[in-house]
């Protein structure tokens, strides 16, 4: 029997699978630094993980709080600045970049600028930054998808997908070919997108999820992959170093802080006792 591991844990490792060694690849907070310190420290040792901010070639200490967070990192070959990280990534040096998304539709565009109407929003959303240009240069991109949703339109386009479909992403000329999302990863699954199509598929289903539950989430027919695979449970391993380096992801920051909470409480008695 494996470990027993939570949600975002699995979602963590899911992410860090996506990473393979020697790639370049760009990371965000949060997640994805946690994704990118597992895969460095596990299975991809020579993965080359950098910042939008211009970090480059750094082993994760703590998780980061923000793009520039050098406080949070360790062993960093170089420091660039913005404009060369984004000249990097138009020639062609970026492997993989990971986006969070709030929406996405069935061709892999993305909305993170606003739920609702643009000049009337139900929800402001932290925008585009550069999560246009990642997604139009990087040889591939792995969305992130927590709490958003799938939908037949977005409320507002921030950054290129598949556009309509097909082959008009590249026969527009203004993407390197072949580029583009290549998953999504959600909180029931694991997404793909058709070689010819270019329509999402469900690739894996997640331990314990129904494929109803899924297709309900999904306002098209969503189709299916015949070789559909359960994302594989984390290895103790992987568990365990998560737990270390990130714990309140691991678990959630409210519960991680009623732990500490805890066993600080616990370490004062105990010190008391032995006085």
């Amino acid at each position: 029997m494996s470990k027993p591991y939570t949600l975002q844990e699995l979602l963590i490792i899911t992410a860090a699978r996506e990473i393979h060694d020697y790639e370049k690849v760009i990371l965000g907070v949060g997640l994805p630094t946690t994704a990118g310190a597992l895969a460095k420290a596990l299975y991809a040792p020579h993965a080359i993980l950098m910042m939008e901010s211009g970090i480059i070639d750094f082993k994760p200490l703590v998780p980061l709080n923000h793009i520039a967070d050098v406080h949070a990192i360790r062993g960093f070959k170089y420091a660039t600045d913005l404009f060369s990280m984004f000249t990097m990534t138009y020639r062609g040096f970026v492997d993989v970049c990971f986006l969070g998304v709030a929406q996405v539709d069935r061709f892999g565009n993305v909305n993170t600028t606003c739920i609702g109407d643009y000049y009337h929003p139900v929800k402001r959303l932290p925008g585009a930054g550069g999560a246009p240009d990642f997604i139009s240069y990087a040889k591939r991109t792995v969305l992130t998808m927590l709490g958003g949703e799938f939908v037949e339109r977005l409320d507002y386009f921030t950054s290129p997908g598949y556009l309509t479909g097909g082959s008009t992403r590249d026969d527009t000329g203004w993407y390197p070919q072949g580029t583009g999302p290549k998953t999504i990863i959600t909180t029931q699954g694991v997404f793909g997108f058709d070689e010819k199509t270019k329509e999402v598929y469900l690739a894996q289903i997640h331990p314990r999820v129904r494929l109803e539950d899924i297709k309900k989430r999904v306002p098209w027919e969503l189709k299916i992959s015949p070789d559909l695979k359960e994302t594989v449970p984390p290895s103790a391993e992987e568990i365990d170093f998560i737990r270390r380096f990130a714990p309140a992801q691991a678990i959630g920051r409210k519960l991680a802080m009623e732990l500490v909470i805890k066993n600080s409480l616990k370490g004062g008695k105990d010190t008391s006792s032995k006085n």
